[in-house]
């Protein structure tokens, strides 16, 4: 049998009890060559067998290095068929490595095999505590209460038992209060490797949110001339008065323009 680099990649998910890593899957390699030297050449005659049966392959068939982008090319060739057939799993690539896991919408039979109860989602506190988290850790409770304006008591401990958020330490400050940051289930929670593959935000930034803080901080309630009211009404006042002053001089006199233009009624 010819080798064949995504068969072995197969294999090995199926079998890895945990995800499996770009060195994970070259150290298998190394072994295998290592153990392909060492052990006794059998005469053909012999009937003996190691015990795990044998790999039906010439060791000189198997490259004896498995560069890192053969092995992404492979996982993604992987990917893209059992995607193709529409399979009940998916390959996925976390940030520990690469796992085989339930396709969606297969994985309320999982649930029921298993008894589980049904997954509960987050409220929107949460998410929004959890995303500001995300995006200022290592973060005090006070910072993200001044930023989201409520009380995140029960975020915070919603967030805790569902592991996706954690204790880094605590702050250099009055208090010594804790400091909140995001966990690896978070990281498999929201689909990416790394914090840094996160989505570019300005509005969380650290710098915008620190200014935003400053300005309602020394805000002052704004007048009239700040809203754009002041030079419009100014006007509008000035024609009334002159209008009204018009209208006075007209009344006082008895000169009411279109007089002229009316006839008396006939008696």
């Amino acid at each position: 049998m010819a080798f064949d680099l995504r068969r072995v990649l197969k294999v090995l998910l199926f079998a890895s009890p945990g995800p499996l890593t770009v060195k994970g899957v070259q150290a298998v390699f190394t072994r295998f060559h290592e153990q392909a030297i060492s052990l006794p050449e059998v005469e053909g005659g012999s009937d003996e067998e190691h015990e795990g049966g044998s790999i039906d392959i010439s060791v000189n068939e198997v490259p004896s290095l498995v560069t890192a982008t053969q092995i992404r090319e492979a996982m993604q060739s992987i990917e893209e068929e059992l995607n193709e057939k529409n399979e009940v799993f998916r390959l996925m690539e976390a940030h520990n490595g690469y796992r085989l896991a339930t396709s969606t919408d297969c994985a309320e039979w999982v649930r029921l095999l298993r008894d589980d109860p049904k997954p509960i989602k987050l409220r929107q506190a949460a998410l929004e505590t959890l995303a500001v988290i995300a995006y200022r850790q290592p973060v005090v409770r006070s910072e993200i209460e001044n930023i989201r304006g409520v009380s995140i008591e029960n975020a915070l401990m919603r967030l805790m038992e569902r592991d996706l958020i954690r204790v880094e330490g605590r702050a250099d400050l009055p208090g010594r209060p804790l400091q909140y940051g995001t966990t690896e289930v978070f990281l498999e929670f929201v689909g990416i490797k790394s914090l840094e593959e996160l989505p570019a935000s300005d509005v969380l930034s650290h710098g915008e949110i620190d200014s935003w803080l400053d300005r309602e901080k020394s805000s002052t309630p704004a007048t009239d001339e700040d809203m754009g009211l002041s030079s419009e009404e100014g006007e509008t006042d000035s024609v009334d008065v002159v209008a009204d002053d018009t209208q006075k001089e007209a009344l006082e006199s008895g000169d009411i323009p279109g007089d002229e233009d009316k006839k008396p009624l006939e008696s």
